[in-house]
């Protein structure tokens, strides 16, 4: 067996980022940009109303004077040439400024007779209330840098200097095959026997989170041939295929004889930690393919620990840093194995819940975060830093 330091190493050094793609902005998000972006226009692309009110020339001077309203510029309208000379505009939010006049004032701070505005703010200054042209981004300069990824924000800032598509290295095709005979479907009769089949949705789940939508989720019986026909399917269309059960090495257990059957290398199988000693990783091509436990709170550790960064890396995401944060109390574990345990946060505090052992999933339901504890220590006191992952 190896450490969950090396095994984790070992996962990075073999997945490669995904290939680029140019989609629809509307399709990105979530997604990592590979190419940097510039603007192509300036924002605002002109000056630009921030208030309902009315426009102006500024002259420092008497603003008891009143002033001749000529019309209103609606957003989207194109203003019209004007004289200044004790005139303004009508204007609404969004709506382009005349280039003859540099202040707006809000429509509450006027007073309006027929056509005449009279303005009742003594405060105004010049250039009140007007978004200038180019003051969010001027055309041509670097908008997002080539890694960074589509948020809303990002989208809608991206839409909004006029780019309708993107390069971005593609969303990953996960594939699911769940093996037992033991197991049925939610929602049928439970026989004697057979328990409800669990994995494949807390997978799904758990790639959800990720904006992923399974490639396909096979569910077959603990058969080496049927595994094997599961496997070589998903190859041909999967960048990560994850199998659940018959990982371990029991009679009934086929998993790594149909992996090396289908050509995937072998890169460790068994890990020093516990839930989930018998994890499985290997590779083809550039496949990554995980073997992991059927007991269902290991299945969804070994998911969360390895898998979700084996997916961030290949999509380009940037690493993220877990918080480290204090115990509300002792925990004691034999040493030897590295302990992943459901927790619970509470401000800078994480609590090790009841109900750790691998097939429960009631405690996992409950957690926001996996504690992880050093396999060679036994003994962690209250208020000790531990390392946390945060589930989102």
């Amino acid at each position: 067996m190896i450490s969950v330091t090396e095994a984790k190493q070992l996962v990075n050094d073999h997945c490669k980022k995904l290939e680029t793609i140019q989609v629809d902005l509307y399709n990105a998000t979530g997604l990592v940009l590979a190419e940097d972006i510039y603007s192509q226009t300036d924002s605002p692309p002109f000056d630009q109303s921030a208030m309902d009110g009315y426009a102006y020339k500024f002259s420092g001077a008497n603003t008891t004077k009143s002033l001749q309203i000529l019309h209103e510029i609606a957003a989207g309208d194109a203003p019209k040439n004007i004289s200044t000379i004790n005139s303004a505009v009508r204007i609404f939010t969004g709506a382009q400024v005349p280039n003859e006049f540099d202040t707006v004032v809000m429509q509450e701070k006027v007073e309006v007779i027929g056509d005449q505005l009279l303005i009742k703010d003594p405060d105004q200054k010049k250039g009140m209330n007007i978004r200038l042209k180019g003051s969010q981004i001027k055309k041509g300069a670097l908008a997002l840098k080539n890694g960074t990824k589509i948020s809303p924000g990002a989208a809608g800032y991206l839409a909004s200097i006029g780019i309708a598509s993107v390069k971005v290295i593609s969303r990953a095709r996960v594939s699911i095959i769940s093996t037992g005979n033991e197991l049925i479907s939610p929602g049928k009769d439970l026989q004697p026997g057979k328990v409800y089949e669990c994995n494949t949705y807390s997978l799904n789940a758990a790639l959800n989170e990720f904006e992923i939508k399974p490639q396909a989720i096979h569910k077959v019986v603990d058969k080496q041939i049927a595994i094997e026909e599961a496997v070589n399917n998903s190859l041909k269309s999967s960048d990560i295929i994850i199998l659940s059960g018959g990982v371990s090495v029991g009679d009934h257990d086929h998993v790594a004889k149909a992996l090396e059957a289908c050509g995937v290398k072998c890169i460790f199988h068994k890990v020093k930690q516990k839930p989930g000693k018998p994890l499985y990783f290997g590779i083809k091509g550039n496949t990554p393919v995980f073997g992991l436990p059927g007991n269902p709170a290991a299945l969804l550790t070994c998911f969360y620990e390895y898998i979700a960064p084996a997916i961030l890396k290949i999509m380009g995401h940037s690493n993220t840093i877990d918080p480290k944060l204090s115990l509300s109390e002792p925990f004691t574990k034999k040493p030897g194995l590295t302990h992943f345990l459901k927790g619970k946060v509470n401000g800078n505090s994480v609590t090790i819940l009841n109900a750790q052992e691998s097939y429960i999933m009631s405690s996992f339901a409950l957690a926001d975060c996996i504690v992880q504890l050093d396999e060679s220590r036994s003994t962690f006191e209250k208020g000790e830093l531990v390392e946390v992952q945060l589930l989102k």
